[in-house]
């Protein structure tokens, strides 16, 4: 398996403050991401550089589910004079994010294919609901051979930039593969992981694992469906899990099974939904087969220092 590649990514506090205007740049790259919050629209409404075509995204909460996020993804001859109204129409958004070339190489061709391919990736992501009414195929973008390589290379480091400024609509959910031994598994091809699980009082069992703080509740686990529990902040989520298929009912009728893997944001997100009653996940969930707990694994998988090192 081939070694991940560190690269730096350049944040620029344009406001000098961490919640003000930020501006993230690569090296060797000529996108250009400037991110603000709700607060600070007008600081970015005053950035002349906007005055140019690119994509930008609405970032926040889906109003019908506050558990999930959702976006509107646009694109514009001229960011700055598009942006407000999209603003306006689509309340729910926290972050706003506007993607340009800071050498004003996208044209309008350019930029109406990102925005295609961007939904195109956001919706097999599955992660955030899509505010968008019409969802245009990349494909239908006409756009010459060598500037659609372009574009795609674009993209590419934008997928890596997005999560780190909080964006994490493009992210593909993990997929677990099961290796030799039933207590870990493999993600997405890296080094094998624990398997977490469940055992509940009332029968029902799921199986997790974490990776990258992510609780990634694996195919064929099964969930309380009506527990007479009343505290679930969680039950929006649930709702839409059942809509989208990840959910079905099981052959007692009290229980419902994982039809896929699905990835979580928290340990108390994935045990809420598995028990139907708010938890602390990081207590619910233990090592496969044994009492340690997922808060114990994660303490003592931490790098000691050179103290307890000594000790």
């Amino acid at each position: 398996m081939r070694e991940a590649t560190g690269y730096t990514i350049q944040l620029y506090m344009a406001d000098g403050t961490p919640d003000g205007l930020v501006i993230a740049t690569q090296f060797g790259w000529t996108g250009q991401l400037t991110v603000c919050r709700q607060t600070t629209f007008d600081s970015l409404m005053r950035r002349e550089d906007l005055d140019r075509p690119g994509v930008y995204i609405l970032y926040g909460p889906d109003p019908e589910y506050p558990a999930r996020m959702s976006a509107y993804i646009g694109e514009a001859d001229s960011i700055r004079r598009r942006i407000p109204k999209s603003a306006v129409e689509f309340g729910f958004w926290e972050l706003a994010v506007a993607i340009t070339a800071s050498d004003n190489s996208l044209a309008k061709g350019h930029v109406r294919y990102l925005e295609a391919r961007l939904m195109e990736i956001a919706l097999e992501a599955g992660r955030a609901s899509l505010a968008n009414t019409q969802q245009t195929r990349a494909e239908n973008r006409f756009l010459p051979a060598p500037d659609k390589a372009n574009m795609e290379r674009f993209l590419v480091e934008l997928k890596a930039i997005l999560p780190v400024v909080g964006f994490d609509l493009l992210k593909p959910m993990r997929r677990a593969e099961k290796g030799q031994s039933t207590s870990v598994v493999s993600i997405s091809g890296s080094q094998e992981t624990p398997i977490f699980e469940i055992r509940h009082k009332s029968k029902v069992h799921a199986e997790a694992v974490e990776e990258n703080g992510e609780i990634v509740v694996l195919k064929g686990s099964e969930a309380l469906k009506n527990s007479s529990y009343r505290t679930n902040q969680y039950r929006s989520l649930k709702k839409l899990l059942v809509e989208k298929g990840v959910f079905q009912p099981s052959n007692t009728g009290s229980r419902y099974h994982f039809t896929q893997d699905y990835a979580f944001a928290s340990p108390s997100a994935a045990a809420a939904i598995v028990l139907d009653s708010n938890r602390n996940g990081r207590l619910e969930w233990k090592m496969k087969g044994q009492k340690q707990t997922l808060h114990d694994w994660q303490s003592r998988s931490q790098p000691q220092t050179e103290a307890e090192t000594a000790e």
